[in-house]
């Protein structure tokens, strides 16, 4: 038995590969396996090359495998694309509608499955994505009626014909394929789950989810990939708690509204991606200026302009920073497991209250899409830190306004809600005094900058960044963010079997950044190998600015779209001996 596979589906854009990936995973997810899928996907409707690829495991995982045990493919090009990923002992279950060819370079097992023809025998072709997944899931040896209840929940919202007519899809692919194979394949027989049920999610969903415990209960927002999950999630959900979602004209719009929003006194939050953040940064600056709090998640995709709306990338993070005009205190976190994109969802709407100013969630593609296992949530540690809100303020003198901007030790200044007796002041874009209305005192404009940037100078925050250090000198310390956490880690298992001693900080504060927690970490390296996926090493170039350890550090940059695989990083680090 294995203690772990890779199975991968491809086809074109609308040939059923994402729900044929989400019934494969669901079943694998009942039996208690661990799961991390990816998503590569067209920046079109229909049409395009997609697959969709799910690493299975008995042991917990956060990164996508190197290689592929097993290809469905509903087309050629999906051969032609994937087939170098597959291991000597791979194995290919393909249309043989197609006449399906093994590239010579590839030593793999191919099963010529009539997938079209036997979906069309059952009355249309649309179902040859469950004759697919059958063929696949019978060379596992893994129990059909797991995988039949969850065919029976993905279709039974259409009624028990249809269901009837995709379980014998199921059937009679798994059974053809077996007939050629003389059976399940022994060599991928998994060995058994742990059999705990886990939840299987992706990072928006936990966000969404994040949102509502939080105390959310407005979201306007334009879709964009990869944000529009929170979107649809919040869509269905926020109604249930007395909330609402609004799908605005633009991204304009949604951050104006946010910030309208909280100003009103009720939790708001918007999400989007890199061309929304920047139609967004003149409000974010608004918000600062207000003192407003606002949380706004971005999920990084491939850049400049509309790039590739479809792939990885972490390049955001120098505009999430410095983005916007003149200055502001503002808080970036970056997420870097399912489990914390739900955390710290909560944690960004307590931050953004606390201490009244912009709070930006960052994730990037894969965390944001990939689907993957995750720990039952504990929602006793939820909090709610709604800051420092005056509900019932002093009776005010004649002709005085609340002191809503007042200057105070730790530059964060009574809130009230709209409509408060005795909450009466202004809101001004511009600068103003402690009132509110608008002052171009010299004076009061030194006192208002430096009230409002000192207001993170006590900035406490969950886990600004998460290390693994088990070695007190070693030869790297290698750092990332968001979701190449798992990848890194992987890679560093194949490390100290070679005898490299490796330490991992994962940095979830990005701004302010956290230099004094990775001080430490970063002096007691030979050499920093900071991982990214993007051009310049914008993570690497914040290092250098706050720790000044330029001669050490080494980028390990990705930006072809794809994310990091465990390869990747070993390769460069064993090259660096």
């Amino acid at each position: 038995m294995i203690s772990q596979l890779s199975w991968k589906i491809g086809g074109q854009q609308g040939e059923g590969v994402e729900s044929t990936d989400r019934i494969f995973s669901t079943a694998l997810n009942r039996l208690g396996y661990y799961l991390y899928g990816y998503r590569h996907f067209s920046s079109r409707i229909k049409g395009g090359h997609t697959n969709n690829k799910i690493r299975i495991s008995t042991k917990p995982i956060r990164a996508i495998s190197d290689d592929l045990d097993i290809l469905v493919a509903f087309d050629q090009e999906t051969i032609d694309l994937n087939a170098h990923e597959l291991r000597s002992n791979g194995v290919i279950v393909a249309d043989a509608k197609f006449g399906p060819v093994v590239p010579a370079n590839v030593t793999a097992r191919l099963f010529a499955v009539p997938i079209t023809g036997i979906a069309e025998e059952l009355g249309t072709s649309l179902m040859k994505n469950m004759v697919a997944s059958g063929a696949s899931w019978a060379l596992l040896g893994l129990p059909m009626e797991v995988f039949n209840k969850a065919v029976e929940e993905e279709f039974g919202r259409k009624g028990a014909a249809v269901v009837e007519k995709n379980v014998t899809a199921v059937a009679r692919g798994a059974e053809f394929v077996l007939n050629q194979a003389g059976g399940p394949l022994s060599e991928f027989q998994l060995g058994p789950s742990d059999g705990r049920q886990k939840l299987f999610m992706i990072g928006n969903d936990a966000i969404g989810l994040g949102a509502v415990a939080a105390g959310c209960r407005f979201m306007p927002a334009y879709p964009i990939t990869p944000a529009s999950e929170i979107m649809e999630y919040l869509i269905k959900a926020l109604p249930k708690f007395g909330g609402t979602v609004i799908q605005t004209e633009d991204e304009i719009a949604a951050i104006t509204m946010s910030i309208g929003g909280n100003y009103a006194g009720v939790r708001t939050m918007t999400a989007s991606a890199g061309p929304g953040l920047s139609l967004m940064m003149e409000a974010i600056g608004l918000a600062g200026m207000t003192e407003t709090p606002v949380v706004i998640v971005d999920t990084q995709r491939g850049g400049p302009s509309t790039g590739l709306p479809t792939k990885q990338e972490q390049s955001d993070v120098n505009a999430m920073i410095y983005g916007t005009h003149g200055e502001i205190p503002k808080i970036v976190i970056a997420p870097s497991t399912i489990e914390e994109c739900f955390y710290d969802t909560i944690e960004a709407f307590n931050l953004a209250e606390k201490y009244q100013c912009p709070v930006i969630l960052m994730t990037d593609l894969q965390l944001s899409l990939g689907k993957q296992s995750a720990e039952n949530l504990d929602y006793n540690k939820i909090v709610i830190d709604r800051g420092n809100i005056v509900n019932k303020p002093a009776e005010l003198e004649e002709n005085k306004l609340f002191k809503r901007y007042e200057f105070t030790p730790d530059g964060i200044s009574p809130r009230v809600f709209p409509g408060t007796k005795n909450g009466i002041h202004h809101v001004t874009g511009v600068e103003h005094d402690q009132d509110g209305r608008p002052s171009e005192s010299t004076i009061n404009r030194k006192k208002m900058m430096d009230k409002r940037m000192a207001k993170l100078n006590n900035l406490q925050v969950t886990n600004a960044i998460k290390a693994d250090a088990p070695h007190e000198e070693p030869e790297y310390l290698i750092i990332g963010m968001g979701s190449t956490g798992g990848t890194i880690d992987e890679a560093r298992e194949r490390l100290t079997a070679d005898g490299i001693t490796t330490n991992h900080v994962t940095v979830r504060l990005l701004h302010p950044f956290p230099k004094e927690q990775l001080k430490p970490y970063a002096a007691k390296a030979k050499k920093l190998i900071v991982v990214e996926n993007n051009a310049t090493g914008q993570l690497a170039s914040l290092i250098k600015l706050h720790l000044g350890v330029g001669d050490k550090i080494h980028n390990l940059l990705k930006y072809d779209g794809n994310p990091f695989l465990p390869a990747d990083i070993y390769k460069e680090c064993k090259e660096l001996i």
